[in-house]
């Protein structure tokens, strides 16, 4: 038996005034620092073998964050598969000036539509197409050797790995929100397979994200 465990990055400035980062690097802000350790709080009495994350800093510094709450002396293993979804034209604007700008279902079909392609950027189902060989092809080896392995990142690339690991069809992964410190745990035999799953939340930013 192993245990998956995503963690999503604590808050951002930008989070907070509903800026799109996308691949930007902008760092946690105060409450991001403190969900993360709550994370760790929450992670408290699972042995962690194993860590990757995107080479975001807003990832990795939730994950040493949670490494110093946990004293943990694990390698991190930081692989941009696993960043971020690319919002190409739409990085950096402000969210709800966009909804403005181009009415509420082209912009819920540009946040949350499974194939919605963005001038510059990724779809959720390119996102898809980079994280879940990541994921077969090297974190999938540790769960079946039975390492407990951590994965933070951001919110589309664990909400595409989820899909996978859930099979939530393409219509209904538009209703998966994860918000910030998040966790998610899966349990998985030797030969790979999900026997188990929950969900934990530590500190969760309360605004409109």
């Amino acid at each position: 038996m192993a245990f998956l465990i995503l963690v999503r990055h604590g808050v951002t400035d930008w989070n907070v005034n509903g800026r799109w980062h996308g691949l930007t690097n902008i760092p946690l802000n105060e409450e991001g620092r403190k969900q993360a350790k709550e994370a760790a709080v929450a992670l408290q009495g699972i042995k962690i073998d194993a860590a990757y994350t995107s080479v975001l800093d807003r990832v990795t510094q939730t994950f040493d964050e949670i490494a110093k709450e946990l004293s943990l002396t694990i390698p991190l293993i930081k692989d941009p598969a696993l960043n971020e979804r690319d919002y190409g034209i739409y990085t950096g604007k402000n969210k709800w000036e966009v909804e403005k700008e181009v009415g509420p279902e082209e912009f819920n079909s540009i946040r949350r539509k499974w194939d919605k392609l963005i001038p510059g950027g990724e779809s959720l189902k390119q996102v898809y197409g980079r994280v879940i060989p990541f994921f077969r092809e090297k974190i999938l080896e540790d769960l079946k050797s039975g390492k407990n392995v951590l994965i933070v990142s951001s919110g589309n690339s664990l909400r595409a790995l989820i899909k996978y690991l859930k099979n939530i069809s393409d219509e209904d992964i538009s209703k998966l929100e994860l918000n910030f410190g998040e966790i998610h745990i899966f349990e998985f035999d030797k030969d790979g397979n999900i026997t188990g799953s929950q969900t934990k939340n530590s500190g969760l930013y309360k605004g409109k994200i």
